[in-house]
């Protein structure tokens, strides 16, 4: 899949034709894409490129959060790729199931990185980092301290061994040692090595691949030109939010919201029955039956309630023990006629175990 987007891409920016409207074909499948093949293609893309075996980012299970993977490897093509598809993704309307920090939307606009930013990214580091700017001369000396640190480019898809090297913050850094006097420059400077130098030469095709669509005139690293165009009309949290979807699952806000039809009321047995089994989910249950319904599992910068189309519900034909079904194009969920609200809990939970592909009914 990863190689085939190559290409494609490639070819459409040769062409002139990204800003085009997307369509996806998957080979030997029959869904015809009317916003939900797209909305796939773009789960199984970020699911493979995001892959800590594919070698190009890092996930915090701590912070809940992708960053970039220092790296002597070669993956600028992969690199502009996912800059690319963080472009197609906002300017086709769909949200990507990935979480970056607020420092990664930042530096896309031009910004630079700060002491916040590294609280977000590297919080063991930054905790440390405080303990330093807080120690006694004596203390700070007894750490022995200099400019130099040492940087993990782990291993390469291979599975290679693990590689360290050092790297001086200042020239001649090795031989300068961190004091009480210089503490702070020290801190200053390792902030802006770990957020921008250590990752400059994973980020600057990043961007460069992302503004191409979304923001004009593409840049180098984090703290280069800034960018114009649309992307000057958001705050970090607002691109964010556009990129990735809201944090927050409100499903109470979708039923509000939720249209019924064939049938179907509000106040039927099945709808009760459905809402009660949805409310009383896991949250990550949850964003799978809305993944099931919608093709993603992400929440529309408006929030649920203004998913556009907004969520249909209606009641199924055939055989009461059948599986529900989606139609996720346009957020339509085909809901049979159960005789149990155990029934209901049953045959949902195996539809969202194992709803993914398209075909066509």
């Amino acid at each position: 899949l990863v190689a085939d987007t190559l290409v494609q891409v490639a070819r459409a920016r040769e062409a002139g034709a990204l800003r085009k409207p997307l369509k996806v074909k998957f080979v030997g499948e029959e869904g015809v894409d009317e916003g939900g093949v797209q909305k796939e293609f773009f789960q199984l893309l970020v699911r493979a490129l995001f892959d800590p075996g594919y070698g190009m980012f890092v996930y915090d299970d701590a912070t809940r959060l992708h960053w970039f993977r220092p790296s002597k490897l070669d993956l600028t093509l992969e690199f502009e790729l996912v800059g690319t598809l963080l472009g197609l993704a906002l300017y086709n309307g769909h949200a990507l199931e990935c979480a970056f920090p607020r420092a990664l939307y930042a530096a896309l606009q031009g910004g630079a990185p700060g002491w916040e930013d590294l609280q977000e990214v590297h919080p063991e580091v930054a905790a440390s980092l405080s303990k330093l700017l807080a120690m006694s001369g004596d203390e700070v000396d007894a750490c022995c301290l200099t400019f130099a640190v040492d940087v993990d480019y782990g291993s390469d898809r291979a599975g290679g061994g693990s590689a360290v090297e050092g790297v001086e913050l200042v020239p001649g850094g090795a031989d300068v040692a961190v004091t009480v006097a210089n503490r702070a420059l020290y801190v200053e400077l390792y902030t802006r090595h770990l957020l921008e130098g250590v990752i400059a030469r994973q980020f600057a095709p990043f961007r460069r691949g992302f503004v191409a669509l979304c923001g004009g005139g593409g840049g180098g690293g984090a703290g280069g030109s800034s960018s114009s165009g649309a992307l000057s009309w958001f705050r970090p949290e607002e691109l964010e939010v556009a990129v990735c979807g809201g944090r927050h699952l409100d499903l109470r806000a979708l039923q509000a919201a939720c249209l019924y039809d064939d049938g179907y009321t509000p106040d039927s047995q099945e709808v009760r029955w459905f809402w009660e089994v949805a409310h009383g989910l896991g949250e990550a249950a949850q964003k799978r039956l809305l993944a099931f319904v919608t093709g993603s599992d992400r929440v529309p910068i408006k929030g649920l309630a203004a998913l556009n189309p907004p969520l249909v519900i209606s009641r199924a034909g055939g055989e009461p023990d059948r599986l529900p079904t989606a139609h996720t194009c346009f957020n339509h969920l085909l809901l049979p006629p159960y005789t149990s609200r155990a029934a209901l809990a049953a045959r949902l939970a195996t539809a969202l175990d194992n709803a993914e592909g398209f075909g066509l009914m």
